[in-house]
């Protein structure tokens, strides 16, 4: 399927810095919630399956790249605002797609 331009933009791609995150027992397949910090766009939350690869204690402080202008979904009984992105790797793991630098939390993709 091909996009355009517009339809790109409109995606509210953002990065965010990890200011929480906890297990999420209550969740169908293994994930944390997470509480993601978008500057002047505020905090915002989000499930995110990340089990195999980090544990909550190191995410805190991790930017990362998020969708911010889906609408929200309940997932159990916890809130998600936004989707955390990533990458499935060859073990049907998730990999987190993060900026390669630090950039302003709030920045948007271009």
């Amino acid at each position: 399927m091909v996009v355009t331009w517009d339809q790109f933009e409109s995606c509210g791609i953002r990065a965010g810095t990890i200011i929480r995150a906890e297990p999420f027992p209550e969740a169908k397949k293994p994930a944390y919630k997470l509480w993601i910090d978008f500057g002047p766009f505020g905090v915002k939350t989000s499930s995110a399956q990340l089990t195999a690869y980090y544990n909550p204690a190191k995410l805190v402080g991790q930017q990362v790249i998020c969708v911010t202008n889906f609408p929200p979904k309940q997932i159990g009984p916890f809130r998600s605002e936004v989707l955390t992105t990533g990458f499935v790797d060859e073990n049907g793991n998730i990999v987190l797609a993060q900026p390669e630098r630090k950039v302003p939390d709030g920045a948007g993709l271009c």
